[in-house]
Parts: structure tokens; sequence; C-alpha cells
């Protein structure tokens, strides 16, 4: 990924220019130490999930959204769809709009378009993958009204560098959409409100998708889906660390595994290595020996009630002020406005 950058918006223009620096989520030493720290850590080797999205990871993603075991992001959209005008009219005119981790903006163009209905609109996409900025920025530029600023890089660092831009008086809407809340451990998650809020000014908003509770049958298939998109995507996490560290993991030697831990009202995902190896990361001077059937977890996708979402809300300082949920898909989208 790039080092960071700076970013001065234009006064004009309708997209931001093709080149215009990108902004990443820290430098190679500090993501390397990430990955030793959770490749050694006693009794669970861990890959951080944010290595699933490299340029091919992000197209893998957007493939499993279109399967029909995996209903979340469709109950995103319509969801979405549904609240979009109600949004727009409480933030009124000219927005700042920033999305944590917008991959191609798809979801968001909703929102944007009933926007545009008051005046013109600042829309500021935040991802890791600069694929993934293009397609969104190609996407959404034509929409009259609408400045696209696209910034890679990660959620807080892409966020205060979005912030700093703001107009004087310019409301602003954070969207972390498509239940990527769900990927942070119970107790990150808290802290990581706390950041959000202590960012944002009173009366900012923050609209926030979760997936609900349901069926763990219901879940297995959307996260172990029988054309295997899900496994080649959870597998390429291993290419990416080879592309990244000079590696050697070979893909062929790990299965794709999903289970519903019922206690913690998550899907886990891993790498199960199907037989004794050594892998070696050479930019990192790492050589893991991996036992058959051991396993590599790479993801936790938590599911939630939603009077905890009040809860989580109201403990980082957010007022829970609207809450739209699908009916064919338990899917919760939480409007929360900076206290």
């Amino acid at each position: 990924m790039p080092l960071p950058g700076s970013v001065a918006f234009p006064a004009t223009c309708e997209a931001a220019p093709e080149g215009a620096p990108a902004l990443a989520g820290g430098d190679a030493a500090t993501r390397g130490r990430g990955v030793i720290e959770s490749l050694t850590r006693p009794g669970l080797r861990e890959i951080p999930s944010t290595w699933l999205y490299d340029e091919l990871g992000s197209v893998l993603f957007e493939a499993i959204t279109l399967l029909p075991e995996y209903g979340l992001t469709r109950a995103d959209e319509r969801v979405i769809e549904r609240a979009a005008p109600e949004i727009a009219r409480l933030m009124g005119p000219s927005p700042l709009v920033v999305e944590l981790g917008s991959g191609s903006g798809k979801k968001t163009a909703a929102i944007l378009a009933a926007s545009l209905e008051l005046g013109p609109v600042d829309y500021t996409p935040i991802d890791v993958s600069a694929s993934a900025l293009e397609a969104c920025r190609e996407k959404l530029a034509e929409m009259p009204g609408l400045r696209v600023f696209p910034t890679e890089g990660s959620y807080l660092g892409g966020l205060a560098r979005a912030l700093a831009h703001r107009a004087t008086g310019q409301p602003v809407l954070v969207l972390f959409l498509g239940s990527t809340i769900g990927n942070f451990s119970r107790r990150e998650l808290p802290p990581f409100l706390r950041r959000i809020r202590g960012m944002l000014r009173e009366r900012d908003r923050f609209l926030v998708g979760a997936d609900l509770v349901k069926a763990a049958a219901t879940l297995q298939r959307a996260y172990d889906d029988p054309a295997g998109v899900t496994a080649a995507f959870n597998k390429n996490l291993l290419a990416h660390l080879n592309a990244a560290f000079d590696g050697n993991f070979d893909l062929a030697r790990f299965a794709h595994e999903a289970v519903y831990n019922e206690d913690e009202r998550r899907i886990e995902m891993y790498l199960r290595s199907e037989e004794r190896q050594t892998v070696h990361l050479q930019a990192l001077d790492l050589h893991l020996t991996l036992e058959r059937g051991e396993r590599i977890r790479t993801e936790l996708s938590h599911k939630f009630h939603s009077g905890e979402l009040d809860a989580l809300a109201h403990a980082a300082g957010f007022l829970p002020e609207r809450e739209w949920i699908d009916a064919e898909w338990p899917f919760a989208e939480c409007l929360w406005r900076a206290e």
C-alpha cells in the first residue's frame, strides 16, 4: 500500500482527478509486525481480516454478494433504499458523506441520490483497494452535483483526512455499511466506536449496518457456499501475503472452514492446513511449521440483537435516532447522532 499522503480537495471538479494522492493505513513495517504477532500468537494463529482485501479479494467479495446463499448485502441494499429519503431529510443540504470500507460504492448510491435532491454533496469513499475505489469513482462520478474524493487507506486515517476538509458548518454523515461492524471483536468494538465519535462534532451522524442473529444453518450456508466463492476469497488472503512478503504459502494445501459459534453469536472463518508443512515469509524472516489440521483464523463476523446496538451507541456517545430492519433477511441500519 502507498504511504499516507495529503489530499487537497478540488473546489469545482465533479470527481477527484486521476492519480490524486491516495491515503493508506500504516507502513509496511507496521503491517509486517502485525502479521508476525498474529501468526505466532500462542494458542491461536490468526491473520488480520484486512488481508482478505487486495484487488482480487475485492472482486471475489463482490461476487459473494451476488450468491443466493448470502442475503446480507441484498438486505443492506433494501433497507438503505427505504431509509435514504429520511436520512437525506435529517442531514439537510450539502453534506459531506464519508464511507468507511466503500468497496464499489454500489449500496451508497441511494443515499447520495436522495441527498442530491437537496443540493450538492461531497462524498469520500475510503477503502484499502485501489481498484474498488476506481470502480466507485467511475460509477458515481456522473451524478450531477456530486464531488467524489476516493481515499485509499484505513478507516480512522481516511476519516481524519476527510474531516479536515469539511466546509464550515457542513453536516457530516459517516457510513459503515455491510455489517463491517461485525468484524471487530466484542472487546475491540467499543473503543473503535468511541474513536469515531471523538472525531465528529455534535449533530453529525453515523449510519451503521449490522447483521442480526438468525438460524445457524442459514449463516453456515452464507459463509461456506457450494460454489466455493467464499473459499476462494479466504484462500486468496494467503496469496496476498505471498505477494506482500515474498512468501510461499501453497493455497492448494489449505482448506476453507466456516463455523458458527453459538455462544459468541459469530461466524468464524479459518484456513485449515491439510498436511504438515513449513511456510516462509522471506521479507519478515518468518518460518512457520503447521501441523495437519492446524487452523489459522482469518475473520470474525459477529451477529447482533437490536437492543445491543442501542447500548453500543449510548456507550460511545451517540444517540440512536432511527432504526430500519429488513424483514426477509434480518438486518438493521441504525442512524446514530453525535451528542
